[in-house]
């Protein structure tokens, strides 16, 4: 049905809808979380949203014992961290699997009867150590007569499978979730009756500062508000974050950068901080009950897993100041008051038992206006918001009426801030001269007030 003037033959009013004064700036996201890590299974460097952690188990596999083999090679992190940021309250996660090198997937030659040759080769259904152990078992269930039964037993399913021979068995393996089949399943080949596992799939778990960088690039058209650089602390994954957050924010997509202090020592953070309001340092790290039921120390990096799963729960406006954390435990045997003091006056957003564990105070690296992380969201969801607003307008007449319109729609997104407590106050302009008009310019100009939250209560008491 159009709403533009018709051909005026009849008498009578007609009427041209224009829509510019029905837009709006839109729902805009304010706690989605990227997070990037080992694991041990999935496509390197394939962004997959996650709703859950039993999602998460499913799409990369379990995490292994944080202290197998001394640490060598490094423990698996990515749904380690995707655990404690679901236990802090993240839901919309976006994870990355990243590896050194290409991960080798798990295998088993399944033996014919006769002779020494194999009748086809069992693959795991993706590479990585996921599949190390999966066990397989060919049998028959009435002689040599019977068709051959193959189960498979993984992590945590079970699957079998019937055939009178080889190819008739791999034929049917084809709808399997665990393995896929390679090598000639030949007809009327009859199958040695045995068990085994399979087995041969790693990692490539030692990751460095390259394969990090590969990670976050994969997640930057993605619409993430909080970054995460799973199991490793700022001396590792400093340098590709700042790399990230500043090509994120050239491209208007902005985000915060939540990461493990470099150590787990107090007298050891205290040096080199950078200065960035989408930096936050975190400490301590925390004691966890691990896969073999022993505790276990985690560095800081996961704590701040569960700091970013915490944020993302709350409002831009709200701070994380005083928050509580489900923390297991905290692993802060070396952190006494004065090094918390210490600490905060270096901008390290520190994790304290005090009616539970509660955040000390929601910061950033910046020593400037942007130290409080609520007002570093505050700006994003106002830029966020400003550009949704007045991209619908681009291509539109570059006019009084059209600009009055844009105005109108940003001054309702910016009112709405208000309402919600983000904004003090803030002034708009919309404007363009001759020239603006003539090479396509608008021009929007506002000031923000932003709201800051309440750090400290200065009480004097005076007795008399």
């Amino acid at each position: 049905m159009t709403e533009t003037i018709a051909e005026m033959v009849m008498p009578g009013t007609y009427i041209e809808v224009r829509a510019e004064g029905l837009i709006g700036a839109g729902a805009i996201a304010t706690g989605n979380i990227g997070v990037v890590g080992t694991a041990a299974r999935g496509a390197p460097n394939t962004v997959r949203s996650l709703g859950s952690y039993s999602d998460a188990r499913d799409m990369f596999g379990a995490y292994d014992t944080y202290a197998k083999n001394g640490n060598a090679p490094p423990p698996l992190s990515l749904v380690r961290t995707l655990e404690q940021v679901f236990i802090g309250g993240g839901q919309n996660v976006f994870a990355v699997r990243i590896a050194n090198g290409d991960p080798a997937t798990a295998s088993a030659q399944v033996k014919a009867a006769t002779g020494t040759g194999n009748a086809f080769t069992l693959n795991a259904i993706e590479p990585g150590s996921w599949a190390n152990g999966v066990k397989y078992a060919v049998t028959q269930d009435d002689g040599d007569t019977s068709p051959f039964k193959l189960t498979l037993t993984g992590p945590r399913s079970k699957e079998t499978y019937v055939g009178v021979d080889a190819a008739e068995l791999a034929n049917a393996l084809a709808g399997s979730r665990l393995v896929t089949v390679s090598g000639k399943a030949s007809a009327g080949t009859k199958l040695k009756i045995a068990e085994g596992t399979i087995d041969g799939g790693t990692d490539g778990a030692n990751v460095t500062s390259k394969e990090i960088q590969a990670g976050l690039a994969a997640l930057e058209s993605w619409p993430v508000n909080i970054v995460l650089v799973a199991g490793v602390g700022a001396d590792t994954a400093l340098a590709s974050l700042q790399s990230h957050l500043e090509q994120t924010q050239d491209e208007g997509r902005e985000r915060i950068a939540i990461l493990g202090a470099p150590s787990s020592d107090p007298a050891q953070l205290a040096a080199n901080m950078p200065s960035d309001g989408r930096i936050v340092f975190v400490a301590p790290g925390l004691r966890v009950t691990d896969t073999d039921g022993q505790t276990r120390a985690l560095p800081p990096a996961y704590t701040a897993a569960l700091v970013a799963g915490r944020l993302s729960t709350i409002a831009p406006q709200v701070s994380l100041t005083n928050k509580t954390l489900p923390v297991e435990d905290l692993d802060d045997d070396k952190f006494t008051s004065t090094a918390y003091q210490t600490l905060l006056q270096k901008n390290v957003l520190l994790v304290r038992r005090k009616f539970g564990f509660q955040i000390v105070k929601g910061i950033t690296t910046d020593t400037g206006a942007f130290k409080q992380i609520s007002v570093r969201r505050i700006v994003d969801f106002a830029k966020a918001g400003v550009r949704a607003g007045a991209d619908a307008y681009i291509g539109r007449l570059n006019n009084v009426r059209v600009r009055a319109a844009l105005k109108a729609t940003l001054d309702g997104f910016l009112s709405q801030m208000v309402l919600d407590e983000m904004l003090v106050g803030y002034t708009l302009d919309v404007s363009a001269t001759r020239e603006q008009e003539v090479n396509g310019i608008c021009t929007v100009t506002m000031t923000l007030l932003p709201t800051f939250s309440i750090d400290y209560i200065r009480v004097t008491i005076n007795v008399q």
